[in-house]
């Protein structure tokens, strides 16, 4: 695969490739495209580099070791050692792209495989997504943590999932097909999983507290 394009630095979000589950290489190169910034997480360069990519970071605690029994200290990449057990090798590289001040980030490879990593990524996702802008892809959903007051065209037919992190309380929404009014969502007790967008056109989702992701799917 070709390196990523040069573009101008920080204008578009930058690409942290995890250690999960792995997305269409359609995805994936879509991305790769217009990333200013690759950063790859500990345990996948193993992966990533097999498939060609060029990597900007390899960053992580670098507890893993390699079944092709490679050396990559010589491979032209700056390596990001980050040994603190507090983090999570992504929440880690949620600090280094906010410090570096990259406003936005896209994810691949954050779900499937283990379930409590990636029901850990969604929770890392929100704990940063008022810091920084993190989208979560995979080849049946692109996710991300909602502001206050949200609006985006969606083509009729579109899935839309509202999932509550913890609690997410006085929901609104205009243009789905089935509305909230000031509602309450919390989890293990009711989330907005499976709703749709009922024409072409705006739709409005507003909360007033908690955090609230949403996540256009398809299957």
């Amino acid at each position: 695969m070709s390196s990523h394009h040069i573009i101008r630095d920080k204008q578009e979000p930058a690409l942290i490739i995890a250690n999960g589950e792995a997305c269409s290489m359609a995805i994936l190169e879509q991305l790769l495209e217009w990333s200013p910034m690759v950063i790859v997480l500990d345990g996948a360069l193993e992966r990533v580099i097999e498939l060609g990519i060029k990597v900007d970071v390899w960053l992580g605690d670098f507890d893993r070791s390699f079944s092709s029994g490679m050396n990559y200290d010589d491979y032209p990449l700056k390596k990001v050692h980050t040994p603190d057990q507090l983090y999570t090798d992504l929440e880690k590289a949620f600090h280094y792209l906010i410090e570096e001040g990259f406003p936005a980030v896209n994810v691949v490879w954050a779900a499937g495989k283990r379930m409590d990593h990636t029901l850990n990524n969604f929770h890392s996702m929100a704990r940063y997504g008022r810091d920084l802008k993190i989208v979560m892809i995979d080849d049946y959903s692109v996710s991300y943590l909602l502001p206050p007051v949200f609006e985006k065209w969606y083509p009729e037919g579109t899935s839309i999932s509202l999932m509550p992190m913890a609690e997410a309380k006085q929901i609104s929404s205009s243009g789905l097909l089935y509305e909230l009014d000031r509602l309450d969502l919390c989890i293990g007790q009711r989330t907005g999983s499976s709703n749709v967008t009922k024409a072409d056109g705006m739709v409005k989702i507003t909360y007033e507290s908690g955090q609230l992701l949403l996540m256009e799917c398809h299957d």
